[in-house]
């Protein structure tokens, strides 16, 4: 990896300003593989070199992933003078090195929510031509039926016209209040919400189960937070590889 000055990498982490850097470098409390750094503008491979900041070594990612388990009430937002962020969740070392959401859930809708500071990540996650498979797990009022696995299968379209992609609706219970999965490729305005009251099955409760091949850890309690694991970071780079073909999918569980 080519070169980047200290105090760009050290800042990187989130932890310390640029400034802080440079006072730390001045009082020796900085080093390079076992040396003192004489300046914050020493250049180094952040991948290669070994740097410690009062005797803990710091490790250098070039991008951060940050699962969230997304309570309702919070907005999908970096800022938002309306109420509270996701960004307002996580410790401060993570809101100052530029994550943001990917897409977005609805102020109401709970569930997983990825954050980072990957923007070609990010868009091929969101490219509906990419096909990456989105699940939500989703309480309707009234009974879901065949027919309504049906539509979904050859996409709905809404009362203004917009067309939805074809969509997998799985049953899982039909009742006066009904339960399913719901898998689609697109994330269009309330887009669930409004498929679902297309069919006269108002949304009571909805929650995004997985992105691709990245799953809600439900270790994770709403509001809680972790940096995807190392298996996790490696297919995060080819999250748009897991798809399904919903043109084969059965039309009901």
């Amino acid at each position: 990896m080519a070169q980047q000055r200290l105090d760009k990498i050290i800042a990187s982490t989130g932890r310390y300003s640029r400034s802080e850097v440079k006072t730390l470098v001045r009082e020796g409390r900085v080093l390079v593989d076992g040396r003192i750094a004489a300046s914050a503008e020493d250049k180094c491979d952040p991948l290669t070199a070994r740097i410690s900041v009062n005797g803990e070594e710091l490790f250098y990612r070039e991008h951060t992933y940050v699962m969230l388990h997304k309570p309702a009430g919070v907005l999908s937002a970096t800022e938002d003078g309306r109420g509270e962020t996701v960004l307002d969740l996580l410790a401060p070392e993570y809101r100052k090195i530029g994550l943001f959401p990917v897409g977005r859930l609805d102020k109401d809708t709970e569930g997983l929510l990825l954050l980072t500071d990957d923007g070609a990540l990010a868009h091929d996650l969101l490219a509906p031509k990419k096909h990456v498979d989105k699940v939500y797990f989703a309480r309707t009022d009234g009974a879901l039926d065949d027919a309504d696995c049906k539509a979904f299968e050859q996409g709905i379209t809404l009362g203004d016209g917009l067309e939805c992609l074809p969509a997998k609706l799985e049953i899982l219970k039909s009742d006066a209040q009904s339960e399913a999965l719901i898998t689609i490729r697109e994330g269009k305005f309330h887009q669930i919400k409004r498929m679902l009251a297309s069919r006269g099955k108002p949304v009571v409760y909805l929650k995004r189960l997985s992105m691709g091949s990245l799953t809600l850890d439900e270790g994770l309690s709403k509001g809680e937070y972790r940096l995807l694991t190392a298996e996790e970071d490696r297919k995060s780079t080819r999250l748009n590889s897991s798809h399904t073909d919903i043109s084969r999918m059965p039309s009901s569980a």
